[in-house]
């Protein structure tokens, strides 16, 4: 499995997750540039979330969460803000970041408001 293939499994993987959890998708891999890409969009009632997510075939070099940088971060914020301005009629949102394990077993940490 090549790391597109991992990351879409993954993303496939939280899709089904936050489903399950009640949460409406509207959106995924929307990009706004070579460095801004949108994982998941998504609605929990009246929020929009924008959801990054982080996929390893194991935890042996460490926890998928350790891949979030300050500049991920900052720029899934400005895919945030994009998105916003196209989108006017939410007000509230935040962003998630779904982190998943893949072996031995799948494991699936979700992280709200980061």
């Amino acid at each position: 499995m090549n790391n597109k293939q991992l990351g879409q499994n993954g993303e496939d993987i939280a899709c089904d997750y936050l489903k399950k959890q009640g949460y409406k998708i509207l959106e995924r891999n929307v990009r706004f540039s070579r460095e801004c890409e949108l994982d998941i969009i998504a609605l929990d009632k009246k929020t929009l979330i924008v959801v990054e997510v982080k996929t390893r075939k194991t935890a042996f070099l460490g926890s998928p969460l350790e891949a979030i940088t300050k500049t991920k971060l900052q720029n899934i914020r400005k895919g945030l803000m994009y998105y916003l301005n196209e989108h006017k009629e939410y007000k509230n949102y935040r962003i998630d970041v779904v982190s998943i394990v893949l072996t031995p077993k799948i494991e699936i940490q979700h992280l709200k408001s980061i």
